[in-house]
């Protein structure tokens, strides 16, 4: 069970530092019009891999907790409720301002800069669960 949760949280990890590197900063380079075009695309796409991975890695790491009922597993759960409370009290608002065509520089350096709790937050729990499972 630890290796399949390995890899959800693997991959999200590597979404996030690719969503906080180049696509968030990408959308600066957007006139509004076509951000709100790309937006729509872009939402729709990248719901198709997110949403898998974070429905997993919150699955595994419940019944990691339930099975195991270590102390870290628990700490890796709240760790994941607290990317998925992060993820629609910050980033859906915002998201939702830029397909109704309310972006502006500031909401999007807000979107960068509010981006990086997730990403150290799941490259923790990555980090976390590699040091866990595998003896160096």
């Amino acid at each position: 069970m630890e290796q399949i949760k390995l890899l959800f949280d693997g991959g999200l990890v590597i979404l996030i530092w690719m969503v906080q590197l180049t696509i968030y900063p990408s959308f600066r380079y957007y006139s509004k019009d076509q951000l709100m075009q790309w937006h729509e695309i872009y939402t729709r796409r990248i719901s198709l891999v997110v949403v898998p991975l974070m429905l997993g890695q919150l699955l595994f790491s419940i019944l990691e907790v339930w099975f195991t009922r270590e102390l870290f597993s628990f700490f890796n759960l709240i760790a994941a409720l607290i990317v998925w409370v992060l993820t629609f009290w910050l980033f859906v608002p915002r998201h939702q301002k830029i397909a109704a065509g309310v972006s502006n520089v500031s909401l999007l350096k807000q979107l960068e800069n509010l981006n990086w709790w997730r990403t150290a937050l799941w490259s923790v729990i990555f980090i976390g669960n590699m040091l866990q499972n595998f003896s160096f």
